[in-house]
């Protein structure tokens, strides 16, 4: 019997936490999850699931907060929203916008559009950011 309750409340708190998941989007909208596992912080869970730190951010608004410090294991999050799910990303690592445009072989102005968090002089990019690297342009305002 009380195997049975503890399983049933886990499962409960499961099906709970999946249907809170991405509060803005819902969990329909997602191209892929991922279950936070302990030691996880954003720019690791970008980097590994090549998903970028905008991206990451962008689909769980209202889930994540600002500096990723309320990640809760087991919690299922959003890696991209469907149609804006840009899986070709590079961790920047000390680069410039220049070496990562180069390497990727998009223009700048690609590499802009799809991180909207990067300022025009490339000067608040740091070195464990994970960027969108992808040559097809992905609209995220919509």
């Amino acid at each position: 019997m009380f195997s049975y309750t503890r399983i049933s409340a886990i499962t409960s708190v499961a099906l709970l936490l999946a249907s809170f998941t991405n509060a803005q989007f819902g969990p329909s909208q997602c191209a892929r999850n991922y279950t936070v596992k302990p030691g996880d912080v954003c720019d690791a869970i970008s980097a590994a699931q090549h998903s970028s730190t905008f991206q990451l951010a962008n689909a769980n608004k209202g889930v994540i907060d600002a500096n990723c410090t309320n990640l809760q294991v087991g919690e299922i999050i959003c890696l991209g929203l469907l149609g804006k799910d840009c899986t070709d990303t590079t961790v920047v690592g000390g680069s410039n916008c220049e070496a990562i445009t180069t390497n990727a072989g998009i223009p700048l102005s690609t590499l802009l559009h799809n991180n909207p968090n990067v300022l025009d002089g490339c000067t608040n990019i740091y070195p464990e950011e994970v960027l969108c690297t992808s040559g097809a342009l992905f609209d995220y305002t919509v």
